[in-house]
C-alpha cells in the first residue's frame, strides 16, 4: 500500500477512534445536575462495572494517541521534494503544457471521430433508403 493510502487510512482510524471516543464518554459520563432549578439527576446505574467505566478513557486516549503518533510517523516518511517550492512550480508548469498538448490532441481525435460518425450515419441511412425503396417483385 502506498504512503498516501496509509495516510488515508490512518484519517479514517482516527476518525472512527474520535467518534466511538466521544460516544462512549457521552453514553456512560455520569449524571451532573445543571442548575439548582432542576431536580436532582438519579442515581448512576450500580450494574455497571465502575472501574470499567473509569478505565475506558484513560484507555481510548491512549488508542487515540497511538493512532495520532502512527499518523504524524507517516507523514514524516512522505519524500520531500526535490528542489523546493521553485521545482514543483516548474514541474507543474511543465505537466500542464503536457496537458494541454494532450488535451488538444484528444480534441482532435475527437473531432475526426465525431467526423466519421457522421459519415458513417449518412452511409447507413442512404442504405435504408435504398432497402425501403426496393420494390418486391410481383
Amino acid at each position: 500500500m502506498d504512503i498516501i493510502s496509509q495516510l488515508q487510512e490512518q484519517v479514517n482510524t482516527i476518525a472512527a477512534l474520535a467518534f466511538n471516543t466521544f460516544g462512549t464518554l457521552q453514553r456512560d459520563a455520569p449524571p451532573v445536575r445543571l442548575s439548582p432549578n432542576y431536580p436532582e439527576p438519579p442515581p448512576a446505574n450500580p450494574t455497571e462495572d465502575a472501574t470499567n467505566v473509569a478505565e475506558q478513557p484513560k484507555q481510548m486516549s491512549a488508542a487515540f494517541v497511538k493512532a495520532a503518533k502512527q499518523f504524524d510517523a507517516l507523514v514524516a516518511a512522505l519524500p520531500l521534494s526535490d528542489g523546493g517550492e521553485e521545482a514543483q512550480l516548474k514541474r507543474i508548469a511543465e505537466l500542464q503544457a503536457e496537458n494541454d498538448a494532450v488535451g488538444q490532441e484528444l480534441q482532435k481525435q475527437l473531432e475526426a471521430a465525431e467526423k466519421e460518425l457522421k459519415q458513417v450515419q449518412e452511409l447507413f441511412n442512404q442504405a435504408t433508403d435504398n432497402c425501403l425503396n426496393l420494390k418486391k417483385p410481383e
